[in-house]
């Protein structure tokens, strides 16, 4: 899963994307909100934590901005505005949490995953479909109630991904957008499809289907 951090503390930023990717993200950081703004068009994200006091303006405004324009991603804020006067104000012009600094990373992934979890329609950390049971936390997968076996970095971020939108066509290039951040060295061509056979090997064939010349889907039922 790719996220959008909006940050211009250097040192935050940098302990937030290796906290962020510890914990199977793909993180895409953004100093200021021309390049949040930038990247938002070009990029396909599923959530972006976002700074309001960046060195180009308020990130409320561009808050704002991205829900005019359509964009109904979650939303996370990070402030140092801690009145309630200040969260209302952040939640009425479009965030959908709203976390204080100082914070401690442990709640901030805490109401990420709930965030995720909401836009999925889950209760838990463990996703269930098709007899195939994903813990998040742990980063295990069990096939028909046996026992759980981890999984790589690679193969969770990719099957969480594929169960958190299933049932969905989606192409090589777009999963391969998924797995790695703008940052990151370009991968093989071929990442996808190694991957996709090595989900397949431990969860069955017609879990993950091919769509010729479209993608991948992951069949909820």
């Amino acid at each position: 899963m790719k996220l959008l951090l909006l940050e211009d503390d250097d040192l935050l930023a940098e302990s937030l994307e290796e906290s962020l990717g510890d914990n199977g993200y793909c993180v895409d950081l953004a100093p200021s909100l021309r390049v949040a703004w930038s990247l938002m068009t070009t990029e396909s994200y599923v959530l972006a934590i976002m700074d309001l006091g960046l060195p180009d303006g308020s990130g409320l405004d561009l808050l704002e901005q991205w829900r005019r324009a359509g964009h109904d991603l979650p939303i996370l804020v990070l402030t140092a505005r801690d009145t309630w006067e200040d969260k209302v104000v952040g939640l009425r012009r479009g965030a959908d949490d709203y976390l204080t600094k100082p914070f401690h990373e442990a709640e901030l992934l805490a109401r990420l995953h709930a965030l995720l979890r909401r836009c999925s329609g889950g209760l838990t950390d463990q996703l269930s479909l098709n007899g195939i049971t994903l813990d998040e936390s742990t980063q295990c997968v069990s096939v028909g109630d046996e026992s759980w076996h981890p999984l790589t970095s690679t193969e969770f971020r990719l099957l969480r991904y594929l169960m958190h939108y299933p049932d969905r066509v989606h192409s090589k290039s777009h999963l391969l957008d998924q797995l790695y951040s703008l940052g990151q060295d370009a991968a093989a061509s071929n990442l996808v499809e190694v991957y996709i056979g090595r989900l397949r090997r431990q969860l069955g064939r017609e879990v993950i289907q091919t769509r010729r010349g479209q993608g991948y889907i992951f069949v909820s039922h």
